[in-house]
Parts: structure tokens; sequence; C-alpha cells
């Protein structure tokens, strides 16, 4: 299946069943990171949140951007995209 994929977590560790890294047969997140950097994928981190949260550049994953909403449209563009939020 060709096209773009948008993956939104409302919420991070704290809600660690939300985000998917505490059930049986679950691939654990460095794992997931791999295959979706293998498929071409990136990571915006909302600056609002980053930034009210107080958190440093160093707290960012590998690859990871501070991008917001504008940034995450104009990368959708005019495709469709397919879309999954936790």
């Amino acid at each position: 299946m060709a096209g773009k994929a948008v993956v939104s977590l409302s919420t991070g560790m704290e809600d660690a069943e939300k985000v998917g890294v505490v059930c049986d047969g679950c691939p654990p997140l460095p794992e997931l990171f791999k295959r979706s950097e293998a498929a071409g994928g990136t990571y915006f981190a909302c600056p609002v949140c980053f930034n009210a949260r107080e958190l440093g550049a160093t707290q960012l994953i590998a690859g990871a951007e501070l991008q917001g909403t504008i940034p995450m449209w104009n990368w959708i563009g005019d495709e469709p995209a397919t879309t999954f939020s936790y």
C-alpha cells in the first residue's frame, strides 16, 4: 500500500498501555523505531508540549524534530494520508 501515514500519540510513557509498551508479544520500542526508520519514517514532536514539559533537546529520540501542526500538514501535502491516534 503506497501513501502516507500519520501516527499521533496523545500520551507518553505515563500511559504505557496506550502507547503499546506493556503487552505480551508486542515488539520492543527500539524494534518499532528501527522498522519505522527503515520505511522512511520521521518523527515530529510538538514543540508546545515539549517546551511546556521543560524538556531538553537531548531528550528527543534520534531522528525526531520539534515540528508543529503546520509542518505536519505541509509534509502530508495534497496526498491522502491514513491517520492513527493513540
